[in-house]
Order: structure tokens, then sequence, then C-alpha cells
């Protein structure tokens, strides 16, 4: 079971979609899949006798297709005799697509801090550490997006870096303007006076505990970690400071 579709941010998630057929009504040839570790989360329609579901396994979207006879499973894509995937929309439509709303939504329930207008037409989400050199990169990289009011950053605070991290994403979050406040932090780079938090209070402790379970879970292990939605509603990352050519698809038109 290794041929499917890489989930775009290489998670391993329960996915925790809704299906309108329990498990337990799955073919047996089916749950045999399941019984392996799989998740199915749909069935789709498929060609020449064939039943097509959507799973996902090990990071990645599968496409699992039923034979006539109910007894075998084959695993991987479909090609027509065009050559087009004929598994690619039902993946899109049953894993990807719920997936992306799934993370976004636990992204939108984070302790983050906005860097941006609040009606900007175009959100981006970041796993930011406040001794990160990349993370003031790319902070000072969207600064024509986020100064037009095209773009707004949502900073989840993380302490991964530095023994001091995680007391100065305290600080941050504290802050009665925390949004002036990491301003100030990464406008300064280097120079930053920001000071940890010795003691930090039981509240922002379980606001930074979720964010690092959050990261854990979205397979964060570097920070910048930048989260968006790209033109088909697809959860997409990229990992440290983006490439120049990279800034026009991750945070659009300038």
């Amino acid at each position: 079971m290794k041929l499917g579709h890489h989930l775009p941010i290489g998670l391993a998630i329960a996915l925790g979609l809704g299906n309108a057929q329990a498990a337990e009504d799955w073919p047996a040839a089916i749950r045999m899949v399941e019984s392996k570790g799989a998740r199915v989360v749909g069935a789709f329609d498929a060609p020449d006798g064939l039943r097509g579901y959507a799973a996902e396994y090990e990071g990645q979207a599968m496409a699992l297709y039923l034979t006539a006879d109910g007894k075998h499973v084959l695993s991987g894509r479909l090609f027509d005799a065009q050559g087009n995937d004929l598994s690619r929309e039902p993946l899109e439509r049953l894993v990807f697509a719920p997936m992306a709303r799934e993370m976004w939504a636990k992204m939108e329930k984070s302790a983050w801090i906005a860097d941006g207008q609040n009606d900007a037409p175009r959100t981006v989400y970041v796993f930011t550490d406040p001794n990160c050199p990349y993370c003031t990169q790319f902070w000072q990289q969207a600064r024509p997006w986020v100064d037009s009011g095209k773009v707004q950053l949502r900073h989840i605070m993380v302490g991964m870096i530095k023994a001091d991290s995680m007391g100065k994403a305290a600080t941050l979050l504290a802050d009665a303007d925390s949004a002036k406040a990491l301003h100030s932090h990464e406008l300064a780079g280097k120079a930053s006076p920001l000071k940890p938090t010795r003691q930090i209070p039981e509240s922002i402790q379980h606001q930074l505990d979720q964010n690092m379970a959050l990261a854990e879970e979205m397979g964060v292990n570097a920070t910048p970690s930048i989260f968006y939605l790209n033109q088909k509603g697809r959860l997409e990352q990229v990992q440290g400071a983006p490439r120049p050519e990279q800034l026009d698809t991750l945070l659009g038109e300038k």
C-alpha cells in the first residue's frame, strides 16, 4: 500500500470527515484495507464495473478500486485512453478539500497574532518562533502585501528554537497590543529588546501548548512554516523563508 497522491503538507491525520456510509458498511475487501491502517473517507463511481474509494494512509491520499466481484482491491491511479487521471477529481473532492477545511479551522482557533488588516482578502498562517531569523526575513518579504492591505499574516506563536523562545512567545501573546509588539520585535530584527516571560501565566502556557500540539499535528518541524490556500482551495505549505519567485504564488499579486 504505497501508491497514492502525497498530501500537500505531508500529514497523516485522522481527517474526521463526515460520510453518508458508515465504515462498517464498506465491503469486506475495503474493510480489510482499513484494518491495515488506511482511513476510507468516501466512495465514487469508476468505469468498467469498478467501484472507487478515497482513502488516507501514511500521509498519502489513496484511490482504491474494488473489482466487480467484490473480492479484490487495486490501489493507485486510474488513467483513461487519453491519459486523464480519473483518480484526481475524487481525491480532490473527498480527501484534499475536507482536509484543507479542517486544518484551516484548527489554525483559525489557535493563538495567533494578526499582522495586517482584518478585511484583507487573503489570509496566510505562519508558525513563528520569536528567535527565528527566517521568520523575520519572511516578515520583511511580506511587507508590500501586508502594508497595501492585500494580505493578513496570522502568526501562530511557538517556542522551538532556543530555551527562551517559549518565554518570548508568551511575552508577545500577553501584550495588551500584541500586534504592535510583534511588529516592533520583527522590525528591530537582531536588535530586538524583547524579553522572555519568566513565569508564564497558565492561560498563556495553555495557548502555547495548544500551538505546539497543532504544529506537531501539521508536521511543522521548522519555522517559519507558512500555510495558505491555493487557487483550488487546497492547503499548501512553504517551510522556511520563501524564495522570491514563490512570493506571488503564496501572497498573491502585489
